[in-house]
């Protein structure tokens, strides 16, 4: 890797208020404090968030945290899956892929929780940037000069810049640029993400997948003996967003039925450690920033879980963002067009992709399932899965350098 190239240019010490300590905010962070930047985190949670879903690793964003100096931490942390495996209702094998015979090579790939990635992150910082927890925005007063923020819980202060890293559901976002039914575009499927602990049978480094019309189920077997279920589920009627228990009921009735281990992985869904679940949307945007107010990663431009990418291009996009402020010489407006810019074309062309992945998270009906497995059985071929998935590994970007102020 070629080291960054690096440039003094004496515009430093701006105060950024980030909210949102996920994947996007913590990279962005780190970036800023290298710029000589005072960025403060906020995060509604009490504590860093835990579960999640395990996300595949690669590309530019793996280049931006190979710039971090994280990729040891993500590598020891992290898993090489060695087989996808899809499998009918009675568990027989429908086809089978092997990464590394996609990618050619597993040294710039990892599968890794996503919590996981977001501490290894965070840790990044070595305490250098102030947390606050348990909080988050209520109000933000940009007056051209700085922008006054109301904290929930704490007292109002101001900050330089606002940046919004909170995700699909953002607070920022709805502060600064509108309600979301102006910009989230819901797929018609929710997600579910919960770790068991305990769950057999184990199959170690291996993905088991299983289609029906109208749903997916994905087990996982992680360390210390814990299971990760994914379930994602073809649902037209309202997102319950706010409560676990109809979450689960809504899961529970869509599952019915369903063949595999699916009803023992449903039946294991109380007693699971972790419980996550949310809409699967992506958000559509003609603008990033307003003023002195930005958003990154999903509360930008979230592709949505279909692209298998969000937490890679949230760093991405944190990673640019700071780049184009180390080097816009004070002129925070300038920085924001070229960040803009920079990505809007490429972050467009991974939401266009993701939006044909419906029919292999949850086919619609029983043709998107017969399609669904046909590609399955041909992914297995390898020129086949090198022509079908090899270009999406390589990220048609290149990062800028980094100039710090």
């Amino acid at each position: 890797m070629v080291e960054p190239t690096v440039e003094k240019k004496g515009f430093s010490g701006v105060r950024v208020l980030i909210v949102g300590a996920g994947i996007a905010g913590p990279t962005l962070a780190f970036w800023l404090l290298q710029a000589g930047h005072q960025p403060t985190l906020v995060e509604r949670a009490p504590e860093l968030r835990r579960g999640g879903y395990l996300v595949d690793f690669w590309g530019a964003g793996f280049d931006v945290a190979d710039r971090m100096g994280i990729v040891p931490e993500l590598s020891r942390r992290g898993y090489v899956m060695t087989e996808a495996r899809s499998v009918d209702r009675g568990g027989r094998r429908i086809a089978s892929v092997n990464p590394s015979g996609i990618m050619g090579s597993t040294e710039r790939y990892v599968s890794i929780a996503r919590s996981d990635l977001a501490a290894a992150i965070y840790d990044a910082l070595e305490g250098a940037v102030e947390l606050i927890v348990d909080d988050t925005v209520c109000a933000l007063d940009d007056d051209g000069d700085r922008v006054r923020v109301t904290f929930e819980n704490e007292q109002p202060r101001d900050f330089d810049l606002v940046v919004g890293a909170d995700g699909l559901h953002s607070q920022v976002r709805r502060l600064a640029f509108g309600p979301d039914q102006q910009f989230e575009q819901y797929q018609g499927i929710v997600v579910s993400v919960f770790d068991v602990a305990g769950y057999r049978p184990r199959d170690e480094l291996v993905a088991i997948m299983h289609a029906e019309v109208g749903f997916q189920a994905v087990r996982m077997s992680l360390r210390d003996d814990v299971t990760m279920v994914v379930f994602t589920v073809r649902h037209d009627g309202r997102v319950p967003l706010d409560s676990v228990a109809e979450q689960q009921e809504l899961l529970r009735e869509r599952l019915a039925g369903a063949g595999w281990e699916t009803p023992s992985l449903v039946e294991a869904m109380p007693q699971a450690t972790t419980f996550y679940f949310d809409a699967v949307s992506q958000i559509q945007m003609p603008s990033w920033t307003r003023g002195r107010v930005a958003l990154v990663g999903d509360a930008a431009a979230c592709p949505s879980l279909l692209a298998g990418q969000g937490s890679a291009l949230a760093m991405i996009e944190s990673y640019v963002l700071a780049a184009e402020l180390a080097r816009a010489d004070g002129d925070h407006g300038l920085a924001f067009t070229r960040y803009q810019k920079r990505l809007a074309p490429f972050l467009q062309s991974k939401q266009a992709a993701a939006r044909g992945l419906g029919v292999a998270f949850a086919p619609r009906d029983r043709l998107q399932l017969l399609v669904r497995n046909t590609v399955m059985r041909l992914m297995g071929l390898p020129k086949v899965a090198d022509l079908a998935m090899g270009r999406s590994f390589h990220d048609a970007i290149e990062l800028p350098a980094f100039v710090p102020a």
